[in-house]
């Protein structure tokens, strides 16, 4: 079974990443995107697409146009979990 990180474990993990911020109603983190147009928007959640589908780990992620907003959670153990960071690492990377 997949652990939930403790808040302090998840604090740390959040640090680590860029932008990523504790969802203040349940144990998630979220992003928020904004990109040039609908195209580049698309074109960026095509490979967080693939690389989810790679971790068998699917975002929870709501588009309109060119904005993308991110919310990573690990149901089955209910809470942030590696699995989250390690997804939000890789969007992190292809949006440097």
């Amino acid at each position: 079974m997949i652990q939930k990180l403790t808040t302090e474990e998840r604090a740390a993990q959040i640090a680590q990443l860029h932008g990523w911020q504790a969802v203040a109603d349940r144990d998630a983190i979220q992003r928020k995107f904004e990109f040039a147009d609908f195209n580049e928007a698309f074109g960026f959640m095509t490979r967080v697409a693939i690389k989810a589908q790679e971790m068998d780990h699917h975002p929870e992620w709501f588009n309109v146009y060119s904005k993308v907003e991110i919310t990573l959670a690990t149901h089955e153990a209910d809470g942030v979990t590696g699995r989250d960071i390690e997804l939000a690492g890789f969007i992190d990377s292809i949006t440097a």
